[in-house]
């Protein structure tokens, strides 16, 4: 009786490794799959604005975002990590923005359509005076892209802010 309860333990655990094994691949093969028809990407990994000064006001950075998928890619929502900063999309003669931070300000759907190869461009605008004298220092913000590649595009920046 003891053979048999080892065997069929043995047998339950083998079984639930081969459905972990089987959901967990079919999970990998299916977002590996909507990255080759759908994918936003950016080449620039961080951009540096070096030491900006408070008193001399904003400083902004466009990024180039391009559809490098087979398909048409639609930009959901654009929002940033902070309310120092702002994104606005840029596309063809199209200006949606500027979008801040959530929970400063409604984050609408925008729901813009890239063709596949279409390129667009981000503006984002960072205010180094927005936390008064204790935003001095070494800064890291983000600006999110949902998009329904089902991978978010993150574009990153630092900054050295002096007064």
């Amino acid at each position: 009786m003891e053979t048999k309860t080892i065997l069929f333990t043995i047998l339950g655990i083998f079984l639930a490794f081969i459905i972990i094994f089987v959901i967990a691949g079919g999970k990998n093969n299916e977002d590996s799959s909507i990255n080759q028809v759908s994918a936003l990407i950016n080449n620039e990994a961080m951009f540096d604005f070096g030491k900006i000064s408070m008193a001399k006001g904003n400083v902004s950075h466009r990024y180039k975002i391009t559809n490098s998928g087979t398909e048409p890619l639609t930009i959901k929502k654009i929002y940033t990590s902070c309310m120092c900063t702002t994104a606005t999309l840029l596309n063809d003669s199209k200006k949606l923005g500027p979008f801040g931070m959530p929970g400063h300000g409604l984050i609408p759907s925008i729901n813009e359509e890239l063709s596949p190869g279409m390129m667009a461009e981000v503006e984002v605008v960072f205010d180094p005076a927005a936390h008064g004298p204790a935003g001095i220092g070494k800064v890291e913000r983000t600006v999110y892209i949902e998009n329904n590649s089902g991978k978010p595009l993150t574009l990153n920046f630092t900054a050295t802010v002096t007064p």
